[in-house]
């Protein structure tokens, strides 16, 4: 199983991408599990190297280039989500799913 952690400002936001985004990638055949945190457990989160995949909210991509090197240390992805594929509605879970699909397979 594959793991990937959406990093947000509170955490709120991103567990609500982050269920949507599971169930959909579930229902399709994927085994990845996909779970928040905000970004003051972030980096923590990162270098603890739990995850394959750390995905960056728009809201918090001001930490990005800090985030970035703790993934860089460990040796993980970390990329910003696109605006459009971080909104709950059918269209935006399904941009998310594809930006995790593509960068667990690179």
């Amino acid at each position: 199983m594959k793991k990937a952690l959406i990093i947000c400002a509170g955490g709120m936001s991103s567990s609500l991408m982050a269920k949507k985004t599971s169930e959909l990638l579930k229902d399709k055949g994927h085994d990845i599990e996909i779970d928040a945190a905000g970004s003051s457990e972030g980096q923590k989160l990162i270098e603890k190297n739990d995850f394959d995949l750390f995905l960056i909210s728009p809201q918090t991509k001001m930490y990005y280039k800090r985030l970035k090197e703790a993934g860089d240390r460990v040796g993980r992805p970390v990329v910003n989500i696109p605006p459009q594929a971080y909104v709950p509605i059918p269209m935006g879970i399904e941009k998310l799913a594809n930006v995790i699909l593509e960068e667990l397979d690179k």
